[in-house]
């Protein structure tokens, strides 16, 4: 009986840091996500970047302004987004502000997505993003 108060011991701060562990991996490949979508929306890459998008977001692009995602996506004119600054995890909700805009991200069963981006805070009101679903 003694032994299982030592083992508890080690295994209580094991745990601890596999939670860390974990939510850093999640931060990791949220950034990554959301790099990898700045990179492509910033340059001629619209088609692969309107496929890191969240489908609801993509299927609004495609209507509104239409005719396609890709051409909702130019016609958003999103900023340069510059640095990340942080990234918060939410279970599979989770936002990524960077030096110049903000995107929100949502984990789906193939990876996380873009749901909005050109997002700009606004005093005790919802972000208006200029990417997003409808």
């Amino acid at each position: 009986m003694r032994r299982l108060p030592a083992v508890l011991a080690f295994l209580a701060p094991a745990a601890a840091l596999t939670g860390c562990s974990t939510l850093e991996a999640e931060r990791a490949a949220v950034t990554g996500a959301a790099l990898s979508f700045a990179r492509h929306a910033e340059g001629a890459g619209h088609a692969a970047a309107c496929r890191l998008l969240a489908p609801a977001t993509r299927e609004a692009l495609a209507q509104d302004p239409g005719p396609s995602c890709e051409a909702g996506l130019s016609d958003a004119a999103l900023p340069a987004p510059g640095r990340v600054r942080t990234t918060d995890v939410y279970g599979h909700q989770a936002r990524v502000v960077l030096d110049h805009d903000t995107y929100f991200v949502t984990r789906f069963p193939d990876g996380w997505k873009v749901r909005a981006a050109g997002c700009a805070p606004r005093p005790e009101r919802p972000y208006d993003c200029r990417v997003k679903e409808e």
